[in-house]
């Protein structure tokens, strides 16, 4: 049986089992079927073998599942990227990028260089140290001799303009994240919030933690989105503020960072704004399905989400932490020295083990925990 053969029969079992055989799932468009088409294809590299899913796993919370590593591998090894790679779940809901006033809010990867999700797809198929492509035609290409093709033009019309079926591509993978295929919505903390289920003592404390002398909620807000800035009391929480902050994190020399020069300096949002005041900030990620996607921070440098609460708690301890790779405008006023004991860390990462999708009560679990808003 030759390859093409074995990857028609894959994707034919893939469409039923991953689109049809899920009763609890939402029937996919015929744009996000494509996008899933997409996400999942691995001969859309150059050489074939890598995918979008590579890096965004759903077993891996759609982050990076190989989690030895603290940034990405490419489809040729021995490249790799400069930072870890973030989850693709729940990223439909961070909005446009915009600069206004002097504040950055939304867009996509760590620095905002992508305003929004079509934007962001359309990159790391380009990208050398990703998916390698040297053009967009040798992407389309991929697609004409795939088993979808039909389907490719069904939803993007024949081919005829390179670019315009490109974009049309990442459109269609845009589309298909923002399917509730990857924003299930379906956490202990959700199920909490609907009254379905209850809080461990742990947990509770945590929460109050989290909400109180641990400043987590500071910026990974946890009773809407921005005040209701995407609509009203009915937004989804998920946990960030859509925007960007210097946290002084070390730089990261770890394998396979110790081999960029040796004075280079990630200036995050700074670096593509050119804007001084800037430099060393990085987006707000959300924490929906965190426990599934170590390493942390953009450099992968905390290794555990006790390790990341530890660090907010004691980063300003002196002889604890190495200095911060970016010195100026460091946030001093949300974490450094926040007084925590080592149990009421270890209440908080209870509380974010609560944001994993995919929970069922136990008989015991009952309601009462909570009312809310998804």
């Amino acid at each position: 049986m030759n390859c093409r053969v074995r990857k028609f029969i894959t994707l034919c079992m893939f469409v039923f089992f991953g689109v049809y055989g899920s009763a609890i799932q939402a029937e996919l468009s015929q744009q996000q079927l494509l996008g899933k088409f997409l996400y999942f294809d691995e001969d859309l590299s150059e050489p074939a073998g890598q995918s979008c899913a590579s890096c965004h796993h759903p077993d891996a919370g759609f982050a990076d599942p190989d989690t030895h590593l603290p940034v990405s591998e490419g489809v040729i090894p021995g490249r790799f990227g400069d930072r870890n790679s973030p989850s693709a779940a729940y990223a439909v809901f961070f909005p446009e990028f915009s600069y206004i006033n002097n504040v950055a809010i939304g867009g996509q990867f760590w620095d905002g260089r992508a305003a929004n999700l079509t934007e962001q797809a359309k990159g790391p198929f380009l990208n050398p140290v990703e998916m390698n492509n040297p053009n967009k035609a040798t992407v389309i290409e991929d697609i004409q001799v795939s088993s979808y093709v039909g389907l490719f033009e069904n939803v993007c019309g024949p081919i005829v303009d390179v670019d315009a079926a490109y974009d049309c591509m990442a459109e269609a993978i845009a589309a298909f994240e923002g399917s509730d295929e990857l924003n299930k919505f379906t956490s202990k903390f959700d199920l909490v919030m609907a009254g379905q289920a209850s809080f461990t003592h742990q947990e509770k404390q945590g929460r109050k933690l989290f909400n109180g002398q641990g400043l987590c909620n500071q910026c990974h807000l946890s009773g809407g989105m921005m005040g209701g800035m995407m609509g009203g009391s009915s937004d989804p929480i998920l946990f960030t503020d859509f925007r960007y902050h210097n946290l002084g994190l070390p730089k990261n020399t770890e394998y396979p960072l110790s081999q960029l020069p040796p004075n280079t300096i990630d200036l995050g949002l700074g670096g593509v704004l050119g804007v001084t005041a800037e430099n060393g900030k990085f987006k707000t990620p959300h924490l929906r399905n965190i426990a599934l996607t170590p390493p942390f921070m953009h450099n992968g440098i905390l290794k555990t989400l006790k390790e990341v609460v530890h660090f907010y708690n004691t980063r300003d301890i002196p002889g604890l932490w190495n200095p911060p790779e970016v010195t100026e405008n460091v946030n001093t006023q949300l974490l450094g020295n926040l007084g925590l004991t080592s149990s009421e860390e270890d209440a908080i990462v209870a509380f974010m083990l609560t944001f994993t999708d995919g929970y069922t009560p136990s008989g015991g679990d009952g309601g009462g925990g909570g009312h809310g808003h998804r």
